[in-house]
């Protein structure tokens, strides 16, 4: 099932060469005088990727969660594990353009009620049965959904979703707010229901699929998933990575889906997935769950996957870059304004 391989890091990435990968040498003075300015509040790492080497990359320590709960160390590191939040919906959809590949999943265009049969008596609306796995890919179900309140509260959708004890059936009960397709809502439910549609049609653990398919062959190991009261790993948020291991995933869609020359993820997937599907929140557009944006200076296109607190994985196409952002600002309103600080400021003044 899927692709295997023995690849090993890159060896230009052992070592961060700034001006060879073709970033600024003076990027790390900049860092480190926005740091004694009290800038960057609750940053615990930066990663930077240019031209498939590792340019830059710094740790700082700061409070964590694992989760939710409350770690005991505040030292972040190259080899330890950081929540990625919803960065974990982005890496999902890229396990079912995998899946697909492999004519393991239904095609988007596919009617929900059809991929799941055993759902059929829920599917009492015309609307309801008009939703189709683009729409789940794309947030665009017409499902009443809030996630508005912060993840805390148990008002919060996603929240009330992990408590029911049929979360597939919790989310198709939603009465329909819209017409499919018409508008774009932020909903955990729509990657809890990938990652269902993957685990049936692969007849596989997501977890297990998700390292036979995609972390084995970028030489990914160490992967946690935090998990349900159920046992199940959650789909939309519950993935642990390392810095480096992130920026794998990241090189690999600069690569259009290669890995060392190995195919990993089928380029017109990664093409579908970044096309603009729906318009999100801030201006911003919205993929096949991942975020899709343009450079204020000179509207070259970028694609982000974001997670509670302030994760981030920006690819940056036409300047070949990678950037992974790592903190600590979870459930804060304004937890936004560092990453994009940080890559106006610092990362994107630094690229030559």
């Amino acid at each position: 099932m899927g692709i295997m391989s023995s690849l090993k890091l890159n060896p230009s990435w052992e070592t961060p060469t700034p001006e060879d990968a073709g970033v600024s040498s003076s990027l790390s003075a900049n860092m480190a005088s926005a740091i004694l300015r009290g800038e960057h509040i609750g940053l615990h790492a930066l990663l930077i990727v240019r031209n498939g080497k590792l340019a830059y990359e710094t740790y700082l320590p700061g409070r964590d969660e694992n989760w939710g709960s409350q770690l005991a160390s505040t030292e972040h590191s190259r080899s330890l594990n950081h929540d990625l939040r919803s960065i974990t919906k982005s890496i999902v959809a890229l396990l079912y353009g995998i899946a697909l590949s492999n004519d393991l999943v239904p095609l988007p265009e596919t009617r929900l009620v059809e991929a799941l049969p055993e759902y059929g008596h829920t599917f009492n609306d015309k609307w309801k049965r008009l939703i189709s796995i683009d729409h789940v890919l794309s947030m665009r179900m017409g499902l009443t959904w809030n996630e508005d309140f912060q993840y805390s509260s148990l008002a919060n959708g996603e929240r009330q979703m992990e408590r029911a004890p049929d979360r597939i059936q919790y989310i198709l009960d939603q009465p329909m707010s819209d017409r499919p397709g018409r508008r774009w809502v932020y909903s955990g439910g729509s990657t809890t229901l990938l990652g269902h549609l993957i685990e049936q049609g692969t007849g596989t653990k997501l977890e297990d699929f998700a390292q036979d398919v995609l972390f084995n062959p970028l030489g990914i190991d160490g992967v946690e998933w935090s998990r349900w009261p159920d046992g199940r790993p959650a789909a939309s948020s519950g993935l642990r990575l390392t810095a480096r291991n992130l920026a794998r995933i990241g090189q690999m869609i600069l690569n259009k889906g290669l890995w060392n020359g190995s195919r990993i993820v089928a380029a017109n997937w990664i093409a579908a997935s970044m096309r603009p599907r729906g318009h999100a929140e801030a201006g911003l557009r919205y993929g096949y769950q991942w975020w899709l944006g343009q450079l204020a200076a000179n509207g070259k296109r970028w694609y982000a996957a974001y997670g509670n607190g302030g994760q981030r994985l920006i690819i940056i196409p036409s300047l070949r870059l990678a950037v992974v952002i790592f903190a600590g600002n979870y459930n804060q309103a304004e937890q936004w304004k560092m990453p994009v600080q940080l890559m106006s400021r610092i990362v994107l003044p630094a690229v030559l």
